[in-house]
Order: structure tokens, then sequence, then C-alpha cells
């Protein structure tokens, strides 16, 4: 068992990647690509608007938001992004 696999506990089809790759079977990709900086433009906060929703719906979010422990607005972007990115279905 390898140090790594020890430290975190791996499923099987992830330490077979992480074998292949301590036995030089696969190689790291060092191109010029700069994925973090992909990363946090793609999730960059450009745009502000405006909404109007009930204050029951407002209020229904921010206890929400107090129980996940994070702001009311960064939920709500997180909510609208997990819908258009497929994320959150309807359940009927």
């Amino acid at each position: 068992m390898n140090k790594l696999s020890k430290k975190i506990k791996l499923d099987e089809s992830e330490d077979e990647i992480l074998e292949a790759f301590e036995s030089g079977k696969l190689k790291a990709n060092n191109s010029d690509v700069d994925y973090q900086s992909i990363a946090r433009n793609t999730m960059k906060k450009n745009k502000k608007i405006n909404i109007r929703i009930s204050e029951n719906d407002l209020s229904a979010l921010q206890r929400r938001a107090v129980r996940e422990g994070i702001p009311y607005q960064t939920l709500i972007g997180s909510v609208l992004h997990k819908y258009v990115s497929g994320f959150l279905k309807e359940i009927i």
C-alpha cells in the first residue's frame, strides 16, 4: 500500500490510478494552462442583479443560509448556478 492511500481512503479505481502514476505508467501533464486561473474566472462574480422576491421566501433563504453557515446571497447564487448547470432537478 502506498503512502497516500494510507492517509486518504481511495476506492478501487482511484487506487489503480495512483499505483499507475507511482509506477511511472502515467505522467503528470506539465502544460502551460493555468487551471486555477480558469476556475477562478469561471466563478468570478462580475454582474450585479436586483430581484424582487416575497418576504417569506427571503426569510426562508436567510434561515437556510444560517443553517448552512454561509451568507444568504452566496446560497442564492449557488442555487442559481446549480439550476443553470443542470445539477438541480425539479422533484415531481
